[in-house]
């Protein structure tokens, strides 16, 4: 009998303690220090690695930065998480954190996007 065990991320809400809250607020950096201050010191760095753990394009963020006062990937991103595991909240508020403090919305996400990663194990009993 052969076993194979596979790990992959699983793309589905999950039962967390207060699901439909953010698991941190957005300026929670005791939380998670060395990543925020990767967010802080290199921003697209950061936003380019949570949006790949995320799942969307690697280079999405780049797009935004280097730019005016507008976010509007960095707002999509946070809509995105916030629909995606039914957190409650608004696309106005969304707008106000990415545009007012881009790195802290992507130190949120990421810390969000930890919180609620869980393995799918896949077993394979079947004798040969």
């Amino acid at each position: 009998m052969e076993k194979i065990v596979i790990h992959q991320p699983h793309p589905d809400p999950v039962d967390v303690p207060n699901a439909h809250e953010w698991g941190s607020g957005i300026c929670d950096f005791k939380e998670d220090t060395k990543s925020c201050c990767l967010g802080f010191w290199c921003c697209p760095c950061f936003a380019c690695m949570t949006s790949k753990e995320y799942g969307e394009g690697l280079c999405l963020p780049l797009l935004e930065f280097f730019r005016g006062w507008l976010s509007p990937i960095t707002m999509s991103m946070r809509t995105s998480v916030r629909e995606r595991y039914n957190i409650q909240g608004s696309i106005a508020m969304d707008c106000v954190c990415a545009t007012f403090c881009t790195p802290c919305v992507w130190c949120q996400i990421s810390r969000e996007l930890q919180r609620r990663k869980r393995d799918v194990v896949l077993v394979n009993a079947k004798t040969v």
